[in-house]
């Protein structure tokens, strides 16, 4: 088997994509909305520009996905000057809650056999290895 970063960030991501799949399958969401959805629900307010900026998407992609959000009833999205602004709706608000406790309740799983310290030192290498600390 490859001992590199690549193959143990791809098979991570593989993982990740199927077990909030699996989670998320109940209120209608899918792994691709998940980003968008919790970036509303921790920025509350913003347009469509910031988010789509603030997780590196692109314009077409940014628009299918909110629409859909707006359209499932996730998202409210009011107009306020030449801009809209997003925010959660209630169904949203539910879906945020499960959405945001999928990342801690993956990470107990994947993590429940290194010991604290391994846990700590490991998350300090990732970070060190993105190289900047990046909020979205």
């Amino acid at each position: 088997m490859f001992q590199t970063l690549a193959f143990y960030a791809t098979a991570f991501h593989r993982d990740f994509a199927a077990y909030t799949t699996a989670r998320l399958q109940k209120l209608g969401l899918s792994f691709g909305l998940l980003f968008p959805l919790i970036y509303v629900g921790k920025h509350p307010g913003c347009s469509q520009a910031q988010l789509t900026s603030a997780l590196g998407l692109d314009w077409g992609y940014s628009q299918r996905s909110i629409t859909r959000l707006v359209d499932e009833g996730f998202l409210t999205r009011e107009k306020s000057g030449r801009a809209y602004r997003l925010g959660l709706s209630a169904r949203g608000e539910e879906a945020f809650a499960l959405s945001h406790q999928v990342f801690f309740d993956w990470d107990r799983e994947k993590l429940a056999s290194l010991e604290p310290e391994e846990r700590r030192q490991l998350l300090e290498l990732l970070a060190k290895l993105r190289g900047k600390d990046r909020e979205s």
